[in-house]
């Protein structure tokens, strides 16, 4: 295991030579600054993108299980779970048009093709305002003030979770998963990866959400920083 010194080293090596690719946890991803904004390049660089989701995933699905991604970013916690449940049993939601060609090429580098909807998961279908965050991360249903409002193509979640049927849901939406978890039926549903956004809807909200999911049969299993992992 390398050492502090080590990984920045590794990291002032990375971005000195900006290799078009980075190989993270076993999975490919393009690192290119044509294909991912600044942020995003840099936590590929310091290999710490998305890291608590990514081992959540793991410990959390099994080969059985079929996935409804929300929030796909670059494709690679839903290339995670494809590793595990086959690319034939997710189905990933990604509202921004850019990431679109991003996560396509991701799947191809390693061996898969995304079954990918670009579009967002809404409480109702038609279309929604979305305001995207030019650098990708900060991009949500709710104004945080990083970018301009476009409306996007929607899908209700309670209609994709009827017709997809998903056991496990993986979800990142920057606050939308207040909202969106109390607008789809749950009871098909035995586990949730999802990312809770207190600084974004208020710590009172999580709460009353974290006692929702409990209401409907939910226990934590574990938890990394914002990052949950619940069961029943």
């Amino acid at each position: 295991m390398l050492s502090h010194f080590g990984r920045r080293l590794a990291y002032k090596v990375r971005r000195k030579f900006a290799p078009r690719t980075i190989k993270l946890h076993g999975i490919t991803l393009l690192a290119d600054q044509q294909d991912v904004p600044k942020g995003i390049r840099k936590q590929l660089y310091q290999k710490k993108y998305d890291p608590r989701k990514f081992l959540l995933v793991r410990e959390a699905l099994m080969p059985a299980d079929r996935v409804l991604e929300a929030g796909a970013g670059i494709g690679f916690i839903g290339i995670a779970c494809a590793r595990i449940c086959g690319p034939d049993n997710i189905l990933s939601y990604e509202p921004n048009p850019a990431m679109k060609p991003v996560i396509e090429k991701n799947y191809a580098l390693n061996g898969m093709r995304p079954n990918l909807r670009n579009k967002v998961l809404a409480t109702e279908a038609g279309e929604a305002e979305f305001f995207f965050d030019e650098g990708v991360l900060s991009s949500s249903l709710i104004d945080r003030k990083h970018g301009s409002a476009t409306r996007v193509p929607a899908d209700a979640i309670s209609d994709v979770v009827d017709s997809y049927n998903p056991s496990a849901l993986v979800m990142d939406v920057e606050g939308a998963e207040v909202d969106l978890l109390r607008s789809c039926n749950l009871r098909k549903i035995n586990k949730i990866i999802i990312e809770m956004h207190p600084h974004v809807v208020g710590a009172d909200k999580i709460e009353d959400l974290c006692n929702y999911l409990s209401e409907n049969g939910f226990s934590i299993v574990r938890r990394i920083s914002k990052s949950y992992y619940l069961s029943r």
